[in-house]
């Protein structure tokens, strides 16, 4: 059987989106849509796809190869279908897990997080060098199973154009049975941010249930603004330093690191260095709830002294306390 690719017919609905969503925000919240950003964005997008398309032989070769030594002949019938959906939207949730926690595939990964900007521009910024990384090795090991090779690519298609329309601010939070179970704009806001207590997190493609199970899940706080980006944020909008900076990142580190930490520059987390003066996104939030720990703890302390007071002392301390 021949399937289309979905993402080819779902490209004008996109870009009609990305335009929709422009005019929503010109108003009240233009700063949500930066000119350079969004061109960066479009740009990156247009490279992708060229990219994907120079591979595309190389990967269908490959997934003939797994195919012709499948275990079972699975059809193309409905469970097969769902199962397979599902199958493949959790190995995109433990290829996203990787590419934030191993430097290599962070380098092909980086580039879709790269924007200080949440709209669905930033969906469509997607990297060069996935297949550079073998990325895509984490989703085609089905067809040993005996999933078909159309049916796979389908479903991957799918869960792409699923990803597509949670990059906004636009939408708030979705109803309550929904965003318990499918990944939202609010649950993806969160992945996309560097706050400390969002690092990491929601990892998810099309179910949110899967961070859920595995203990990556962050609920969207209101009381904390999102700041978006990579924690070290690139401060400009070239094309190809966007594109390639983290690579050129392990380049460097390659050749002025110690031979006995060469390897963890390129396989440990990024962030990881040798000689402790960079920090991971563990380190980061660790320090973080390390010092809200002691700022409530102290504010704690301070409470209960005031308690402890005779009524005229605990005013005296109270107003201490406040200045």
């Amino acid at each position: 059987m021949s399937l289309p690719n979905p993402v080819d017919y779902a490209v004008p609905a996109f870009v009609t989106l990305v335009l929709v969503e422009m005019i929503i925000v010109h108003r009240a919240h233009r700063a949500r849509y930066e000119p350079k950003d969004t061109l960066t964005s479009l740009s990156m997008g247009l490279g992708s796809t060229i990219a994907g398309a120079l591979t595309a032989v190389t990967i269908l070769a490959m997934s003939g190869f797994l195919n012709a030594h499948r275990l079972l002949d699975i059809p193309y019938a409905w469970w097969a279908w769902i199962a397979c959906f599902v199958l493949d939207d959790f190995n995109y949730y433990v290829f996203h897990r990787t590419a934030h926690r191993v430097r290599w595939f962070w380098a092909a990964h980086v580039n879709h997080h790269s924007s200080q900007h949440y709209n669905l521009s930033t969906a469509l910024r997607q990297t060069w060098t996935g297949f550079f990384s073998l990325g895509f090795v984490f989703r085609l090991w089905p067809l040993l199973l005996g999933f078909p090779i159309p049916m796979l690519l389908f479903c991957g298609g799918i869960n792409l154009i699923y990803q597509f329309w949670i990059h906004t601010e636009v939408i708030g939070r979705c109803p309550r049975w929904f965003e318990a179970m499918m990944n939202t704009p609010s649950h993806h806001r969160v992945h996309h941010a560097v706050n400390p207590r969002y690092l990491d997190r929601n990892y998810a493609g099309v179910f949110i249930v899967w961070d859920k199970f595995f203990g990556t899940f962050e609920n969207e706080r209101d009381d904390e603004q999102i700041r978006y980006g990579i924690v070290k944020q690139l401060g400009t909008f070239n094309l190809l330093w966007s594109v390639f900076h983290e690579w050129a990142g392990i380049g460097r580190d390659l050749w002025s690191a110690p031979w006995r930490a060469k390897l963890k520059y390129v396989v440990g987390p990024p962030g990881w260095s040798h000689d402790g003066s960079r920090e991971t996104s563990d380190m980061i939030r660790n320090r973080w709830e390390r010092k809200s720990w002691t700022n409530s703890t102290s504010l704690s302390s301070a409470a209960d002294r005031v308690e402890a007071l005779p009524q005229d002392a605990s005013a005296k301390e109270a107003n201490t306390a406040s200045a």
